[in-house]
């Protein structure tokens, strides 16, 4: 049949033709097809090849066209991405604007009623005393009774209103930071507080004590207020033991102030560092309940971070860290 068929092309007149298949991984794309009548079998192996070289460019085109599709979906996706983060930040940057406009108002309300407190206070406390001192005799027991009750809830209403502008202060106040030795400076804040305490009672420890780099006369009020507290929550035991120390973790140091005394239960400690926040009742132990929250913010401003364990009647633990290296407020 073979030799047959050129004699049928010429009887039929069909024109010559080659086809090649065009062949790529996966198939069959296409069919290139020459029509001669020069065509000869020798043509075969060209024509062939040729329609290998189509086949690689058709499939290299393609390739090209779907990294096209690709890169246009990857370019639209990452405009969206850039789209969404902008319009991320911009409600950041708006929340952060009105929560910081929200906290200096409070700030300044809180300071602006505070200090308008203390006019009115002085006042009944003045009048009080000018009645104790001149008006005595004239009052019975029950009278002078209240009036002592009221100049002792003047005084005390004072230092409330006193720690509320500091507790306000502290977002306004630029911090002066220096190295500070941490040492000296609780040891300093614990002699200053003994010296109006049964020191026979109080056992204080104060291991190693690392340096700091902060606000000294802020850092001051940390240890006042924590090293008061550990005093004052100890005071229905025998013996009060005081341990101090701190230890270095990573990129912070992180400060220890540890007492045997009333301690707290664990399912309140999260209310520890609240404004007007108290787990004792005042006629337990007397306090304003701003003290920690002090404490707090101080450490905040710091970069440091701080919380407390505790059991009740086993004592509690207070720590606060502090970064090695200075964190601008």
């Amino acid at each position: 049949l073979r030799g047959l068929a050129p004699r049928v092309v010429k009887i039929l007149n069909v024109p010559k033709s080659i086809n090649a298949p065009m062949m790529v991984t996966g198939g069959v794309v296409g069919l290139f097809s020459v029509q001669s009548a020069d065509l000869t079998e020798e043509d075969v192996p060209t024509i062939t090849a040729f329609g290998n070289q189509m086949a690689a460019a058709w499939q290299q085109a393609k390739l090209y066209q779907q990294a096209q599709s690709e890169l246009s979906a990857r370019e639209e996706a990452e405009n969206e991405v850039r789209r969404l983060n902008v319009e991320l930040e911009e409600r950041v940057i708006e929340r952060t604007t009105q929560l910081e406009m929200a906290n200096k108002e409070l700030e300044a309300f809180s300071y602006s009623v505070s200090h308008d407190l203390r006019a009115p206070l002085r006042a009944i406390d003045g009048y009080t005393r000018f009645l104790l001192e001149d008006y005595r005799p004239l009052l019975d027991e029950e009278g002078q009774r209240i009036c002592d009750i009221i100049r002792g809830e003047t005084q005390r209403m004072g230092y409330l209103i006193d720690e509320l502008l500091s507790f306000s202060r502290l977002s306004r106040t630029t911090l002066q930071t220096s190295a500070v030795d941490m040492a000296d400076l609780a040891q300093t804040v614990m002699t200053e507080l003994c010296a109006s305490e049964d020191v026979t009672r109080i056992k204080y420890v104060q291991g190693r004590l690392g340096p700091a780099r902060g606000d000294k006369a802020l850092l001051r009020q940390v240890w006042q207020n924590l090293l008061s507290n550990a005093i004052k929550f100890s005071a229905n035991v025998d013996t009060a033991v005081i341990e101090v120390s701190s230890e270095t973790k990573g990129l912070e140091t992180v400060y220890t102030i540890r007492d045997n005394g009333a301690g707290f239960d664990m399912d309140y400690a999260d209310k520890l560092f609240g404004v007007f926040q108290r787990l004792h009742s005042e006629r337990e132990f007397e306090g304003t309940g701003v003290g920690l929250a002090i404490v707090q913010r101080i450490i905040n401003r710091h970069g440091g971070r701080v919380w407390a364990e505790g059991a009740v009647d086993e004592g509690a633990t207070f720590y606060f860290s502090l970064p090695r290296k200075e964190k601008q407020a």
